[in-house]
């Protein structure tokens, strides 16, 4: 029995899967990376680092005396300063902010600077064993402005 050839939409698949091949990590979603800068001293941000590893972020740690030109360069204002400032691309991250959080706020891409979670507030990530309390984070929008973006342990 002769061997039939492939139907035209068999043969446009067989042509385009190289293609599809090639392009595939071109369409993968762009490695989670950011820099913490904390102080050597600090203990919570070190628990923070970790829920940050355990959602599938690459850290890398830069250790600091004095955080305040990080902050000052990223547009954080003092009163929303906690102890330990995350830069990942644009943004940059003020605090325990949960890996939800920033995640949003790169899938959402708001026009804003940066995004803290003020203080160092019991139950964030970082802070579980301080206890639990209502905490919300608050983006800083590029104007100085700023709103609320996440709220946590009923906030």
């Amino acid at each position: 029995m002769p061997a039939s050839s492939p139907s035209p939409s068999r043969r446009a698949l067989l042509t385009a899967l190289p293609a599809l091949a090639l392009a595939g990590p071109a369409l993968a979603a762009p490695p989670k990376r950011m820099t913490a800068y904390k102080t050597p001293w600090c203990g919570c941000c070190g628990g923070w680092i970790a829920h940050m590893r355990q959602a599938g972020w690459t850290v890398e740690v830069v250790e600091r005396e004095d955080l305040a030109p990080i902050r000052a360069q990223h547009g954080v204002p003092d009163r929303l300063a906690s102890c330990h400032t995350a830069v990942v691309g644009a943004y940059a991250i003020e605090g325990h902010v949960p890996a939800g959080d920033v995640d949003r706020l790169l899938s959402e891409r708001p026009a804003a600077r940066a995004l803290s979670a003020p203080g160092m507030p019991a139950g964030s990530p970082g802070m579980e064993a301080a206890g639990r309390e209502p905490y919300t984070t608050v983006l800083i929008l590029n104007d100085g402005s700023t709103r609320v973006f996440g709220r946590h342990n009923g906030a």
